[in-house]
């Protein structure tokens, strides 16, 4: 049994995760700033950003051999949870005057954990 985390996947999930986080907050920002509702803006630079986590996770943090369409069912189900988590978070720090900035942070943060305790355990296991 491989160790609950090692110090290389570990590395390798957190600069994949900085790449998938600045797609998600890049494309939130354009978004807002094109008039486009906050919570549909926050859905969709995450699905986008979570796109970008899959297959760097898939083929660099986890070196996963296993079959992508199978994983990315498994990855698609655990995101859709944690979107949900996301959006939710974001939604909660905004309405208790969290500035645009921090509750992206917030969002971010609960939805980090729960994909990499996720896709460690459930989706490249």
């Amino acid at each position: 049994m491989r160790a609950v985390t090692n110090k290389k996947e570990l590395s390798r999930f957190i600069v994949g995760g900085c790449s998938a986080v600045i797609t998600d907050y890049l494309t939130y920002l354009l978004m807002v700033k094109m008039g486009i509702d906050v919570a549909a803006a926050k859905l969709i630079s995450f699905m986008l950003g979570s796109l970008v986590g899959f297959i760097i996770n898939k083929y660099w943090t986890f070196e996963s051999d296993g079959k992508v369409r199978r994983e990315l069912m498994k990855y698609a189900l655990l995101y859709a949870i944690t979107a949900g988590l996301n959006v939710w978070v974001n939604q909660v720090a905004l309405n208790n005057d969290c500035p645009t900035w921090l509750a992206f942070l917030f969002a971010t943060g609960a939805s980090t954990i729960a994909n990499f305790l996720g896709q460690k355990f459930f989706v490249f296991r």
